[in-house]
């Protein structure tokens, strides 16, 4: 980290910083303090207008008691009883219609309502519209009553303009058979109300005990159904003192609730929390700008007090970069008696002991060189000698041997053999049996012959073209049942039409042979083993696959297994020549040589050649 950001790491932990930190500490605590002076202003809002709408529900529905116990219904004409409707019906403009029904809520006579044209009385009235007032009141449920009782039914939408409205039923006589005059009472004063007590930014709704709003400052919300959040809060805050405040997300907002008990509804205050929080975010806003301020005022006093420092500190850092070229003549200027002085006098210092460490290094690294020369060219020609020795060693024992002490018996049987079957007709019962020896033999007299073609490699490849899938077999013919023996399960897949390549038959065999020794040795401890054989074309070059079931190859030895002298075998039975001497012939012919492996996962050698 440079001097200048240092310094100012150092005035921002001991300035700017714990400014912030206070600051922003003080402005959770307003905010804090706001919000909670929001929730007893809207809890205060909500418990005044509860008795506000209480007041004035109740103000209808007393007005309606005292006039429809003063009215002697008993003895009134049907014109009388229209009249008696009309004067209820006129009690208050939140009267939107007026009927009469029998004890059992059925509707009497005409009805009085409020259309959409002025005020009047209508002597038909809307089927659909009487009954869904006529059973908005259970009415049977206080007919042990006395006259001008009333009752309070549920919110419902109003059947003609589907506002909200509320029926309220008051009994017309004193006995169990009185009929009942049922007034329905719409919200549009109550929204009136809310809607002045409603400040900027604020929502107020009544609620029922279902949660549905039936009348709002909005004109809009009507019949909507609460959150479930705010009707859980409704449901618990009957009987709380002063309401109840509470937060919500998505949006967020400020909600306070108050109960009207006695006609089981509820008012909501709904606030913006942003809008509602305004001074206190524009005052963050002001503290981060001032914050932001003090920190450009700090940037430009460091960046003058540290101009000085940072030209002498790029000389110093201009002089290391040299050295780091190997620039060791380079000096650097020394000014003055500070400490900056000192340091590039100590530079100047190290730059001629470094120099002349350099000379002498020089000076060793050509002699090392020499003699790296001397060593490299002594270990190549031991290991063409012990190649060729490996190669002669595996020629005297395989092709002198067998050549000489095989092939000769060998030859003498299958005469013998092939004379005694022209001496025996087919159905002769010695016939077969002659016929399996003679096979054997030619079999045998085949594995002789590609040892003495596999014993006459020379020292430089002749490549010429040949066939891969006929080398392969002639290398499996060596190997194939010493493989099976040691339980090996050996798989063939010669692809058909493979072109001849370009390569030396004897050397080309010595790979597979190498190939097939390792993957047999990398198996003699697994429990699945098998060996498969495959060849094929591959872009334009064609393939020989040797994959195995055995332990695998490490990634931490696998770039060196062509390396010579270089083995893993358990038991040292090999100089580690193998994979190295496989690799040069491959190479010599023009290919290459894969590997891919992982431990514990076998391997698999692929042989590229080109086609000839």
């Amino acid at each position: 980290m440079r001097l200048y950001q240092q310094l100012i790491l150092f005035m921002l932990a001991a300035t700017v910083l714990p400014l912030a930190i206070v600051g922003f500490l003080l402005l959770s605590r307003s905010e804090h303090a706001l919000a909670q002076r929001i929730d007893e202003q809207q809890r205060a809002l909500a418990t005044a207008t509860a008795e506000a709408v209480e007041a004035n529900l109740m103000e209808v529905v007393n007005g309606l008691a005292r006039s429809a116990e003063l009215l002697p219904w008993e003895r009134a004409t049907p014109d009388e009883v229209r009249g008696m409707l009309m004067l209820l019906y006129g009690q208050s403009t939140s009267v939107s219609a007026v009927i009469q029904a029998d004890a059992n809520g059925q509707p009497l006579g005409p009805a009085v309502f409020r259309s959409e044209e002025p005020l009047e009385r209508h002597p038909a009235f809307d089927a659909a519209r009487v009954r869904q007032l006529a059973h908005a009141v259970p009415v049977e449920n206080f007919r042990d009553g006395g006259k001008g009782q009333t009752a309070l039914g549920s919110a419902y939408v109003h059947a003609g303009s589907g506002v909200a409205a509320v029926a309220v039923a008051v009994k017309l006589g004193a006995s169990e058979d009185a009929p009942y005059a049922i007034a329905e009472l719409v919200f549009t004063q109550l929204e009136a109300l809310l809607a002045r007590r409603a400040n900027d930014g604020q929502r107020l709704d009544v609620v029922d005990s279902e949660g549905r709003v039936v009348a709002s400052s909005l004109a809009t919300r009507r019949m909507v159904a609460l959150e479930p959040e705010l009707r859980e809060a409704l449901k618990s805050a009957p009987g709380a003192e002063g309401g109840r405040s509470f937060q919500l997300k998505d949006p967020a907002r400020r909600v306070s609730v108050a109960w009207v008990n006695t006609l089981e509804m509820g008012i909501v205050v709904t606030e913006d929390e942003a809008l509602a929080l305004t001074p206190v975010r524009e005052l963050r806003t002001t503290v981060l700008a001032s914050v932001a301020g003090a920190l450009v005022v700090l940037l430009a006093l460091g960046a003058l007090f540290t101009r000085r420092l940072d030209r002498r500190l790029a000389d110093v850092v201009q002089g290391a970069e040299a050295y780091g070229r190997g620039e060791l003549e380079r000096r650097l200027r020394v000014e003055g008696q500070d400490e900056l002085s000192e340091l590039a006098s100590t530079f100047n210092r190290m730059g001629e002991e470094l120099e002349a460490s350099r000379a002498r290094l020089m000076s060793w690294n050509d002699d090392l060189r020499v003699r790296v020369e001397e060593a490299t060219a002594d270990l190549r020609a031991a290991q063409l000698q012990l190649v060729e020795a490996q190669k002669l060693a595996a020629v005297g024992q395989l092709g002198a041997g067998v050549a000489h002490e095989i092939n000769n018996p060998l030859a003498g049987i299958l005469g013998n053999v092939q004379l005694l079957l022209l001496d025996r007709a087919p159905d002769d019962m010695d016939f077969e049996t002659l016929r399996k020896i003679e096979q054997s033999a030619k079999r045998c007299k085949d594995i002789t012959q590609n040892l003495l073609r596999f014993s006459q490699q020379r020292e430089r490849p002749d490549l010429r073209p040949i066939d891969l899938n006929a080398v392969v077999r002639d290398a499996l013919s060596l190997t194939e049942n010493q493989t099976r023996g040691e339980g090996i399960e050996l798989v063939t897949e010669l692809g058909t039409g493979v072109p001849r390549v370009k390569a030396d038959p004897g050397h080309l065999s010595q790979v597979v042979l190498a190939l097939l020794s390792n993957a047999r040795t990398a198996m003699l401890k697994t429990p699945v083993k098998r060996l498969t054989l495959r060849t094929g074309e591959r872009d334009g070059m064609c393939t020989l696959e040797v994959e195995d079931t055995g332990r695998g190859i490490a990634e931490s030895i696998r770039p060196r297994i062509f390396e010579p002298f270089f083995t893993t075998k358990d038991i040292w039975s090999n100089v580690g020549l193998g994979l190295s001497v496989a690799w040069r012939i491959v190479t010599e012919a023009g290919g290459t040589l894969e590997v891919r492996s992982e431990e514990g996962q076998g391997a698999r050698f692929t042989v590229v050649l080109p086609r000839a």
